[in-house]
């Protein structure tokens, strides 16, 4: 990629976008194009067309998604298939219309069967049953994914796609109803140390495996797959290493310093038993996360700690 390519970042204020964003300009790029979602809606076809026949970026990358936890997904299924539908689609097509250079589509190891042997490797997509709990996430996401290929295989566009495993980071969400379970933790256990709750709750039991990847590294290995990957199969990116949401709050309450007790509501869901990815083939690449989960807490916290005035969630 040269550094004065013209570069869209769809989605560049969340956090995945505004993670790729940093990593971009620390490399020497300089010539980004951007919209926030007041300007630019992506769900709207038309829009979409109008911004790329003015812009005509040279590589998309599609870090733009309505995304959220077992809540979100469960409370608003309707926008989390349809929003994340359009949006895809809509880029992805304008990407191809007006002769993108190379496009990366994030996705999420969500897409992939919720007893599928682990840890998971690409090929398990479309082998078995979804995750009842955050399927309408899934369904779109997997839907992108063909996307790329369909237009590689039509019209030879190098677009590709990676999945991310479950992230964490500076400029995450911190509302307790639309946050992923890392952020809500560190927000729950900030709470209970400020206003000295001898308890706190969590949902499930505490049994579930996640891996967490700081969003620093995924932006590492986007740019990466950015400059060194170019077939039509999905990539994961991940650590290859996977902790029980019990080990991480324990975990996460050292770090925040909280002292009292945890308790498990065993009425909530788990959600998947375990999540895993095979990390094997972007590792063949000449890739690996480098970010060790306790330092990305506590960078996290200590971002936490210093932006509570205009975090989401808290603002």
């Amino acid at each position: 990629m040269e550094t004065d390519a013209k570069i869209y970042v769809a989605g560049h204020r969340g956090l995945v976008g505004s993670a790729i964003m940093r990593r971009l300009e620390a490399a020497g790029f300089n010539n980004f194009v951007v919209r926030t979602s007041g300007e630019l809606d992506l769900r709207e076809q038309a829009a979409v067309r109008a911004f790329f026949a003015e812009e005509k970026p040279d590589y998309v990358i599609l870090a733009a998604a309505k995304v959220g936890g077992i809540l979100a997904n469960d409370n608003y299924p309707a926008e989390f298939i349809y929003d994340n539908l359009m949006m895809e689609a809509n880029v992805i097509h304008a990407a191809w219309q007006y002769k993108v250079k190379k496009l990366l589509a994030l996705g999420s190891t969500c897409i992939y069967p919720r007893m599928a042997p682990q840890p998971l490797r690409e090929d398990y997509l479309l082998t078995g049953a979804l995750e009842p709990t955050n399927e309408w996430y899934a369904v779109a996401k997997i839907a992108g994914i063909k996307l790329c290929e369909a237009y590689r295989k039509q019209y030879g566009c190098r677009f590709i796609a990676a999945m991310p495993t479950n992230l964490y980071g500076p400029g995450d969400n911190f509302d307790l109803e639309k946050s992923h379970v890392l952020p809500a933790l560190i927000r729950k256990f900030h709470d209970a140390k400020s206003s000295h709750q001898p308890t706190v709750t969590l949902w499930g039991t505490g049994t579930p495996l996640r891996e967490f990847l700081h969003v620093d590294d995924m932006a590492d290995a986007s740019l990466f797959l950015l400059e060194h990957y170019d077939d039509a199969g999905i990539v994961n990116i991940g650590v290859g290493e996977d902790i029980s949401i019990a080990d991480l709050a324990g975990l996460v309450k050292d770090v925040v310093g909280y002292k009292g007790k945890i308790e498990y509501d065993t009425g909530k869901p788990d959600g998947t038993p375990r999540k895993l990815v095979d990390v094997s083939r972007l590792n063949s690449l000449g890739w690996s996360a480098k970010i060790a989960l306790r330092d990305g807490i506590e960078q996290t916290y200590q971002w936490f700690l210093g932006n509570q005035s205009q975090l989401r969630g808290l603002a």
